[in-house]
């Protein structure tokens, strides 16, 4: 008789792989000003590292499904451990070893940022092949720890510099890179299945060719940009609404975001299989809108960090939504369904933020002038899903 296969494994492994990534994405931000004021690194140079880290992430997105189908999921799985934690080493160790500091924090940031983007295409799937029941759920409760790992590493790290001092983020930065490297033996060991058997998934031309599968790229670009916009500029936000200092910005800015988010996605993966996901997207959705219109318009601070605070929750089942969605109506899509509805996200996490920031600046510095413009997101996802209804009801 055949052992049966601890798919279990496969999940808590995957869990961590989600931490992995919100690690790399959010510990190097909270060094910004610690590089700047370290290695006199202007900051309009700093800016480009976030930029760094989208554009990789967006062009590994683009390669990740050849590079898959060409040495399998466990080995593309192993890689993506390894490069993240070989980038966070190099963080702690390249802008000492080479003349020019800015040029090895990038190549650390290009280095992690390749495995970042190879965990966001490989993980969902690994997880979507496995039998369990529920997908949806599992799906929810799977990306929820990407934001229980963004409030570890904002917490944690915090505390870390509180005790020790943050010149020694170089010592942080190795203990961070462990856990990554840790979770290559748990990818070589556990149980790890197929999407779709040897050339049976769609090529990206019949991909292309379906049209639901454009209004899926359109629902992952407004989750994208409605996350990463209120995300990335929470703390900036709690910081000009309410007067806080940047280390009780960041707690009570991007880390109650996170733990918002985090909060959505649990509850839905625990309760997901009670409830209809389209509609729970589209309330999740308007909730957005009234959420971003707060920040835009309330007289009240309060009222406007709630908002930003709430906009957390609102956004948290989004992402993972359209991938259940999108896996479950086009069920040959394979490895390039993924990596294309991962490209779509981060495109979007790319642009709302920058947008937010731009017309922030043109409008006097003014935040809610920002805030107000960035309503456009969450509208994209509303109409994304009252087209997604309307195909579904013309068939």
């Amino acid at each position: 008789m055949a052992e049966k296969k601890n798919y279990k494994k496969t999940l808590i492994t995957c869990y961590i792989g989600f931490i992995t990534q919100a690690i790399v994405a959010n510990f190097t931000p909270l060094l910004f000003l610690r590089f700047h004021n370290e290695y006199n690194i202007p900051l309009g140079e700093i800016a480009l590292i976030s930029t760094v880290f989208y554009v990789t992430q967006i062009v590994v997105d683009t390669l990740c499904a050849t590079i898959v189908d060409r040495i399998g999921y466990r080995k593309s799985v192993v890689i993506s451990q390894f490069l993240a934690g070989v980038g966070l080493v190099g963080l702690a160790t390249l802008p000492n070893l080479l003349s020019n500091p800015f040029a090895g924090i990038l190549i650390s940031v290009i280095v992690y940022a390749m495995g970042s983007g190879m965990i966001e295409v490989l993980v969902s799937p690994i997880v979507e092949a496995c039998p369990f029941e529920h997908k949806d759920s599992v799906m929810s409760l799977l990306h929820s720890f990407y934001c229980w790992g963004a409030v570890g590493v904002i917490s944690l790290s915090t505390l870390f510099f509180a005790i020790f001092g943050i010149e020694y983020w170089w010592i942080l930065a190795c203990l961070w890179a462990l856990l990554p490297l840790f979770n290559i033996y748990n990818f070589m060991t556990c149980p790890i299945e197929r999407l779709t058997q040897e050339g049976q998934g769609l090529s990206a031309k019949k991909l292309l060719s379906i049209p639901l599968f454009w209004v899926f790229l359109l629902l992952m670009i407004g989750a994208g940009a409605s996350e990463a916009s209120m995300a990335q500029w929470a703390s900036a936000y709690a910081e000009s609404a309410l007067g806080f200092s940047k280390t009780i910005g960041d707690i009570v800015g991007p880390c109650m975001f996170a733990v918002s988010m985090g909060l959505s996605r649990t509850i839905y993966g625990k309760y997901g299989h009670k409830m209809n996901l389209v509609n729970f997207m589209m309330g999740s959705g308007i909730l957005c809108l009234v959420c971003y219109l707060l920040a835009a318009v309330s007289a009240n601070p309060v009222l406007g960090l709630i908002g930003c605070i709430v906009c957390g929750f609102s956004v948290g089942i989004m992402w993972p939504g359209s991938i259940s969605i999108a896996s479950s109506k086009i069920p040959l899509g394979g490895t390039g369904l993924f990596a294309f509805l991962a490209m779509a996200g981060d495109l979007g996490a790319s642009i709302g933020p920058a947008a937010i920031g731009v017309i922030t600046q043109n409008a006097g510095d003014n935040m809610k002038a920002g805030m107000l413009a960035a309503c456009v997101f969450p509208v994209i996802l509303i109409v994304s899903l009252c087209l997604l209804k309307y195909i579904r009801l013309k068939k």
